[in-house]
């Protein structure tokens, strides 16, 4: 089981990553991976339902929905079992569907005894809203804020630090200038955590630029981990001359 713990505050584009991931692996879309179970389907089709009521041919205007816990104190769970196409390699993944809200309460008060689960987690997405870099007025703000958000984890997770992707939504307006990037890399660099940014489009308005779910299978093996390459099953091996090797006994009769 590969627990992945999701970060980000709210409207950054949490919830449409993870309805992306379902649309893309139920629609057989996902080129590297293969549907294999869930256990948690009916959680799936719920945030998932917005992103199926269009409108003579156009998406919605707010493909998924705010977040909402029936307990506010639990996190809510989804499930998927997948299967990596490269290796045959079956992968149970847990992922949180959470209100951005317990993220700004861990950031501004510290408040972290819902998120206990995620010092478990091999994984942690930390979601940034890509419209909020990209302008100018509000750049510094969610860079400043990602990099407190870093440093509560670090906190939280000193015991077992687990791998940390900073995830960038709203890859379809475009790719992120270097200097962002820089500035990014920078404010990352403060912290012991080392994390990688990855830039995705769960929901594309412009798909002259990219497609929806762009990024998404990139960041499923970020998360998981590259396959691994199978050994030899039957190594050849050359007899050397005069050794006692047992295959190589009267080869030369």
């Amino acid at each position: 089981m590969t627990g992945i713990g999701i970060l980000g505050e709210s409207n950054s584009g949490k919830t449409a990553c993870l309805v992306s991931l379902y649309l893309l692996v139920s629609n057989g879309l996902l080129e590297g991976w293969t549907f294999a179970n869930s256990a948690s389907l009916t959680g799936f089709e719920d945030i998932a339902r917005a992103a199926r009521a269009w409108n003579d041919g156009h998406p919605p205007d707010q493909i998924t929905l705010h977040t909402e816990m029936a307990d506010d104190r639990q996190p809510g769970l989804l499930h998927l079992r997948l299967k990596r196409k490269s290796d045959s390699r079956r992968v149970d993944i847990t992922l949180p569907d959470l209100p951005g809200e317990w993220t700004e309460a861990l950031v501004k008060s510290s408040r972290s005894d819902r998120l206990e689960f995620m010092r478990s987690a091999e994984t942690v997405w930390l979601v940034v809203d890509g419209k909020a870099l990209r302008e100018l007025s509000t750049r510094q703000g969610a860079i400043t804020r990602l990099g407190e958000l870093l440093g509560r984890l670090e906190w939280m997770t000193k015991e077992c630090p687990p791998k940390v992707l900073v995830v960038v939504t709203h890859r379809d307006k475009g790719e992120l200038g270097q200097s962002i990037r820089d500035r990014l890399g920078a404010e990352i660099a403060k912290r012991a955590l080392r994390a990688e940014i990855v830039e995705i489009a769960p929901v594309a308005e412009d798909e002259t630029i990219c497609k929806s779910g762009f990024g998404i299978e990139a960041l499923l093996d970020a998360s998981v981990g590259a396959a691994s390459e199978a050994p030899e099953f039957w190594a050849s091996t050359t007899p050397t001359e005069g050794s006692r090797a047992y295959l190589g006994y009267r080869s030369d009769r």
